[in-house]
């Protein structure tokens, strides 16, 4: 099926920032990048040899697929996502005590809370010996891989179907996506080409409707996939990461940020993100999709880092500013550059200067400043920072990322 397509100049979009954006993608080893408006495309752009017909792997953006698919099985009475995961692999699919296993549940699965050890050597590791306990189902968050993987086991015997015939029933054929799951290790991986992952988004966006046919109908299950899922991890639903919330936390960290994960963003904005920035974004308010396949030189888990800048970027190309930063005006305060290379300024309404801290993401304390304008980060690794300013009455948290 064609795709139709928009005009950047009939939405009165910036041609010159959209150069800028295509270089900052080529620069981020970009494969394939799409944008849709209202369902047609407005940008898209492919880079060397990849082309529009081009498979590549949706990592972890793929769990968002598994979750519709779980959503899909429950509404079929397959599974409820209430019962324990036991019911579907049997006793002894992880280390733990029994009393303990019998307490995780496919919602658990869902939503990364498991209680499962996610810092063993390989959190990927499938095989029960990997999988130990360290708390009880439902009362820690922690991004852990392997008890999401084991999600295809429980679809599989649920519905006595492979995931791939299930996807192929459930989602491809209404909507016409190409693709497949493949494993690779302990993983189990979606690849397709740019244009499908485009069309789940899209089908994302519209409240799984697809052409008038409602391919998931649970409209709790579909409200709870892309909205805060439990009480530990403000931003994350059901294998979907979510913007604007108060609150996140990120793989391997044991400590709840504040803020929102993506500030520069459209506050509304939910997401798939896979390794090396395979991401697929969708803003409901704004009407748009963004996909993103190719590699990405940090090799992050989950690189909502590079989620937000492209969004940046984006809306810099439709002569916007959408982010939540940018419509943030209480506060009297802000920092320059962002990211940052070797020096960062503080601007303010009043010529005062400013003491503080500079953390780590874990927060440990990294670096102390008094009676400053500027602080000196050269000396910092690459990755992201919070900054806490001390003001008259008051102090400002905000995050910044060492280039």
């Amino acid at each position: 099926m064609p795709w139709d397509t928009l005009s950047p100049i009939t939405l009165n979009w910036c041609p010159d920032k959209i150069d800028s954006l295509y270089s900052y993608l080529g620069i981020q080893d970009t494969k394939g990048f799409i944008v849709l408006k209202d369902g047609k495309i407005v940008l898209e752009k492919y880079f060397g040899t990849f082309t529009k017909d081009s498979l590549w792997y949706w990592a972890s953006a793929g769990k968002t697929i598994t979750s519709f698919l779980v959503g899909k099985a429950q509404e079929e009475n397959y599974l409820s996502i209430t019962d324990t995961t036991s019911s579907y692999l049997g006793n002894g699919w992880t280390n733990c005590p029994l009393l303990k296993e019998r307490k995780i549940t496919i919602q658990n699965q869902l939503t990364m809370t498991t209680g499962l050890d996610d810092l063993v050597p390989d959190n990927h590791c499938t095989i029960d010996t990997c999988l130990n306990y360290i708390a009880d189902a439902g009362t820690r968050w922690a991004y852990h891989n392997a008890p999401y993987t084991l999600l295809e086991d429980v679809i599989n015997n649920a519905t006595n179907l492979s995931i791939n015939n299930y996807t192929q029933a459930k989602l491809k054929s209404p909507t016409g996506m190409d693709g497949l799951w493949f494993t690779s290790g302990y993983d189990n991986v979606y690849a397709s080409t740019p244009r499908s992952m485009a069309r789940f988004g899209l089908l994302a966006q519209n409240d799984f409707i697809w052409n008038g046919d409602t391919l998931l109908n649970d409209t709790a299950y579909r409200h709870q996939m892309v909205n805060t899922s439990q009480s530990l991890n403000q931003s994350y639903g059901y294998l979907w990461w979510l913007n604007g919330k108060s609150s996140f936390m990120v793989p391997t960290i044991p400590f709840v940020f504040p803020g929102s994960l993506c500030p520069k963003s459209p506050s509304d904005i939910f997401s798939g993100i896979g390794k090396n920035g395979q991401l697929v974004s969708i803003s409901k308010s704004k009407g748009l999709v963004m996909v993103r396949m190719g590699n990405n030189v940090n090799n992050n888990e989950v690189p909502f880092v590079l989620l937000d800048s492209i969004w940046s970027k984006l809306n810099a190309a439709m002569c916007l500013n959408t982010g939540i930063e940018a419509n943030t005006t209480s506060t009297a305060i802000s920092i320059y550059p962002n990211p940052a290379n070797d020096i960062l300024y503080f601007r303010s309404n009043e010529n005062i200067r400013y003491s503080g801290i500079v953390s780590s993401y874990d927060g440990k304390e990294i670096l102390r400043f008094e009676d400053s304008s500027s602080i000196d980060i050269s000396s910092l690794s690459k990755g992201i920072y919070f900054l806490r300013i001390q003001m008259k009455n008051d102090s400002r948290v905000i995050r910044f990322i060492k280039q």
